[in-house]
C-alpha cells in the first residue's frame, strides 16, 4: 500500500508540475512578447521624433537597423492612403503593394498601436509587425521583426525551466514518500491492533494521528471489536442457556416418565392387587402426563414467543374482568395457604392477545401465592400509566437472593430446588412472562429481600403499534 499511495502522489505531482511549468512557460512567454511589443513602441516613437522628411526617406530607413543595434529590423514608412514610401529591406519600392489592407495599418489609423504576426509577402518568412500613427508627419511608421511564434522564447526559456522542473520533482519524491509512510504507517498499527481480536480479552491501544479520517477507522474498529467480543460473549451465554434447557428438559420429562414407567411396571408385575391401590396409581400416572402436558406446553410457548412464528390473534383484553377468571383458578390454594389477596385494578385496556395476557398473570400471581408463608399478603395493582399497561404483583413471601435476581427468568432455574421440587411446576413460568414482555417491547422490574417478600412490575404498551 505505501508503494500504491507513493506512486499515486508522484503521478499527482508529476501532473501538477506538468502544467504548472506549461502554465508558467506561456505565461512568461506572453509577458516578454508584450515587452517586445512595448519596446518596438520605443523605437518608433525614438524614430517618429528623429524623422527628417526634407532628406531621403529611403537611406534614413536603411539606416534604422544599424542604430537600433538589430540588423533583422525591417522598417517601413507608409502613407495614410497604404502607399509605400520607404523599405529598408526593399530598393524598389515600386514593387510593394498597397499597405491599406494590412490589418496593423488599420489599426494605427484608428488611432492605436498597431500589431500582427504573418508571413510577409515580401520577404516570405513569418513576422511581427507593430505599427505607430505619426500625427507629425501624417505617416504610419512600421517595424518588424521575424517571428516564429511563442516557441521562441519557450527556447529560451527551457533550460531554467527543466532546472525547475528537476529540482520540484525531488522534492515532489522527498514529501511524496513522507507522506506515504504517514498514511501507510498507521494503517499498519491499526491493522496490528485489530489482529488482537483474536485473544480471549483484547485489549486496544489506538494513537492519535494526524489525520482524522484515520482516527475515524481506529475508532470504529475499535467498536467493532467491543461489538464482536459482545456478540461473541452472548453467543456463548446463549450456547450455556440452550445446553443447561436441553439438560434440564431432558431431567424434567425423565422424572415423570420414570415414576410413569414405575407405576405401570408394579402393576404388570401383579405385585399390586388392591384395586383402591391400583385406583391410586392410575391417579398418580394421570398426573404425571398432565404435568409432562404441561412442561411440553410451556416449551412450546417459549419457542414460539422467542420465533414469532405461531399467529397471534389480537383483541380488546379487558383486565378486571381477566384478573377476576385468574383469580377464581388460584381460590383454593389460596384458602389452603391462607393467603389474603388484595386487589387494587383500575378500569384498563389493553390491545393483545387474551391467551398471553391470562398466562401472565397465572404466572406471577401463581408464584405469589406458592412461594408465600402460610398467612401471607399478595397484593395486585393495575392501572393505566403514560399510555402503558402497569401490573404490580407483591408478595410476603419467602423472597429471592440477591444472587439469584439476574437468572430467576432463565429456563428450568430454580432458586431452592428442593423447596420448588414439593411445591411442583415447569420452572419456564417467569421464563414464559419474560418472553410475553419482550413480545409487546415492554419491561419487567424485580425487587426483593429474602424472608421479606418480592414485588414484581410489568409495563405494557396499551396500543400495539
Amino acid at each position: 500500500m505505501k508503494k500504491a499511495v507513493f506512486w499515486k502522489c508522484m503521478i499527482v505531482l508529476f501532473v501538477a508540475l506538468s502544467l504548472s511549468s506549461a502554465i508558467s512557460c506561456f505565461m512568461i512567454s506572453r509577458i516578454l512578447m508584450e515587452n517586445t511589443e512595448e519596446h518596438m513602441q520605443y523605437v518608433l516613437s525614438f524614430w517618429d521624433a528623429s524623422l527628417d522628411m526634407d532628406k531621403d526617406l529611403q537611406e534614413q530607413v536603411e539606416a534604422l537597423p544599424q542604430v537600433v543595434n538589430n540588423e533583422k529590423a525591417r522598417f517601413t514608412i507608409i502613407g495614410l492612403d497604404g502607399t509605400v514610401y520607404a523599405d529598408s529591406e526593399v530598393e524598389d519600392i515600386s514593387r510593394m503593394y498597397d499597405h491599406s489592407d494590412r490589418i496593423e495599418v488599420q489599426e494605427a489609423l484608428e488611432g492605436e498601436n498597431g500589431v500582427a504576426v504573418r508571413k510577409s509577402d515580401t520577404l516570405d518568412i513569418s513576422m511581427l509587425y507593430v505599427t505607430h500613427y505619426s500625427k507629425n508627419h501624417q505617416l504610419i511608421l512600421r517595424v518588424a521583426i521575424p517571428f516564429i511564434g511563442l516557441g521562441v522564447y519557450v527556447k529560451l526559456l527551457l533550460p531554467s525551466i527543466l532546472v525547475s522542473f528537476i529540482i520540484s520533482t525531488l522534492v515532489a519524491i522527498s514529501l511524496a514518500a513522507r507522506f506515504a509512510k504517514t498514511v501507510a504507517l498507521p494503517l499498519k498499527e491499526i491493522s496490528r491492533e485489530i489482529q488482537k481480536i483474536q485473544e480471549a480479552s483484547p485489549k486496544f491501544d489506538y494513537k492519535e494521528y494526524p489525520y482524522p479520517e484515520l482516527n475515524i477507522i481506529a475508532e470504529t474498529t475499535a467498536n467493532m471489536s467491543k461489538e464482536i467480543q459482545s456478540a461473541i460473549q452472548k453467543l456463548e451465554k446463549e450456547k450455556t442457556i440452550r445446553q443447561e434447557f436441553f439438560s434440564n428438559a431432558s431431567h424434567e420429562l425423565k422424572t415423570p416418565l420414570t415414576s410413569v414407567r414405575g407405576y405401570i411396571e408394579l402393576m404388570e408385575s401383579g405385585i399390586v392387587t388392591d384395586e383402591a391401590q391400583k385406583e391410586e396409581f392410575f391417579k398418580r400416572i394421570k398426573k404425571e402426563t398432565e404435568n409432562m402436558t404441561h412442561l411440553i406446553n410451556d416449551i412450546l410457548m417459549v419457542s414460539r414467543l422467542e420465533t414469532k412464528e405461531a399467529e397471534v390473534v389480537f383483541s380488546e383484553v379487558r383486565m378486571y374482568p381477566l384478573l377476576q377468571d385468574v383469580l377464581t383458578s388460584f381460590e383454593t390454594m389460596a384458602k389452603n395457604m391462607n393467603i389474603t389477596i388484595k386487589i387494587d385494578c383500575k378500569p384498563v385496556c389493553i390491545y393483545a392477545n387474551l391467551h398471553q395476557i391470562q398466562e401472565l398473570l397465572n404466572n406471577l400471581i401463581g408464584n405469589a401465592i406458592k412461594y408465600n408463608h402460610p398467612g401471607g399478603m399478595v397484593k395486585i395493582k393495575m392501572e393505566e400509566y403514560q399510555k402503558k399497561l402497569y401490573i404490580s404483583v407483591a408478595d410476603t413471601g419467602v423472597g429471592i437472593p440477591k444472587e439469584s435476581l439476574d437468572r430467576i427468568f432463565e429456563r428450568f432455574y430454580r432458586v431452592d430446588k428442593g423447596r420448588n421440587k414439593k411445591i411442583g411446576g415447569t420452572g419456564l413460568g417467569l421464563s414464559i412472562v419474560k418472553h410475553i414482555v419482550q413480545f409487546y417491547n415492554g419491561e419487567i422490574q424485580v425487587k426483593s429481600v429474602v424472608g421479606k417478600g418480592s414485588v414484581f412490575e410489568v409495563w405494557l404498551p396499551i396500543n400495539r403499534e
